[in-house]
């Protein structure tokens, strides 16, 4: 009798798992809304490129994405949360490649990157410049270096955060200039921005996207390339900085172990987005460009990046 039972339970459980194994097959993924979850604060160039996608992303995806901002931590905070959710594709992190693949250099972090996450997409890339307030002393780049030779540590810095995308290549440009600033970190580019203009901060790094919104309040005094949005103002290399100064990869990325079609079908709506006429001249609008990388091709950039992070970090610290 009991053996009977047993195999009455063990069947039972057969056939649900047969029937949730294919509810989740005939799903029609997704189903709900996505959460799109920032590890960034508010106000800065990932808050509103996340909004430029999040509005347009619905048209292909059938369902609502929710933007969440979790700042801290330098990223970790965020990324945490997103690395702990589970795999089923209504999660997403909107990160870029120095959290990705350079902290993991620098410290001991709740999670591990490259084994948590999988690229969906490589939205597209952004080049940062120096910017002070328009009532600044500094017309230039160069009085900006001048000042910071003859007082040590007397220049305030903001940055995004600890080894983060305007931390590191800032370090590289003063470094190479042989100038002593005082660098302080905020929870991401907004933050830092901020700072900026209350007057904490004599200089902070931005991209194209969140000086245009700033107006006459700042001047730009360098860029790692010609922005022509900005009036074209002197590039780092016109200035004689001899090396590469790092891009700004911003990455959508999906807890790893999402099912495979679930992952196809998000990567399949980044390519519709990049044809889409509307979030072209809305990017566009932010200064922002629209490179799209494939999410498999931008897994073979990872790689890569996690060397050459390597040898920035171990060149940065060696004394």
């Amino acid at each position: 009798m009991r053996r009977t039972f047993m195999k009455s339970v063990a069947l039972g459980a057969l056939m649900l798992g047969v029937g949730v194994s294919s509810a989740l097959a005939q799903d029609n993924f997704p189903n709900k809304p996505i959460t799109m979850i920032l590890p960034l604060g508010a106000g800065g160039s990932h808050d509103l490129n996340a909004r430029v996608l999040t509005s347009i992303l619905p048209q292909y995806l059938g369902q609502a994405v929710i933007v969440k901002l979790v700042p801290g931590a330098s990223g970790q905070t965020g990324t945490a949360a997103a690395a702990s959710a589970p795999a089923d594709g209504y999660t997403l992190l909107f990160t870029h490649n120095f959290y990705d693949q350079l902290q993991q250099h620098v410290k001991e972090l709740p999670y591990k990157t490259t084994e948590d996450f999988v690229t969906v997409a490589r939205t597209n890339s952004a080049r940062m410049c120096a910017i002070v307030r328009s009532d600044s002393q500094f017309k230039s780049l160069q009085s900006l270096f001048e000042f910071g030779k003859q007082n040590p540590g007397k220049v305030e810095l903001s940055h995004s955060g600890q080894w983060g995308a305007t931390m590191v290549p800032a370090a590289q440009l003063f470094n190479w200039a042989k100038v002593q600033v005082n660098m302080t970190p905020y929870r991401g580019g907004g933050p830092s921005l901020r700072a900026l203009l209350a007057g904490d901060a004599d200089v902070t790094f931005q991209f194209p996207s969140t000086i245009l919104g700033q107006g006459d309040k700042v001047r730009t005094l360098g860029c790692v390339l010609d922005e022509p949005t900005l009036g074209s103002p002197p590039t780092f290399a016109s200035l004689g900085y001899p090396g590469e100064i790092g891009e700004m990869h911003r990455i959508v990325m999906a807890p790893r172990g999402i099912p495979a079609d679930r992952l196809a079908k998000l990567r399949e709506a980044f390519v519709a987005l990049q044809e889409d006429k509307t979030y072209q001249r809305l990017i566009s609008r932010l200064g922002e460009d629209s490179n799209l990388m494939s999410g498999d091709d931008y897994e073979k950039v990872r790689v890569e990046q996690s060397k050459d992070y390597k040898a920035l970090v171990e060149s940065m610290t060696s004394g």
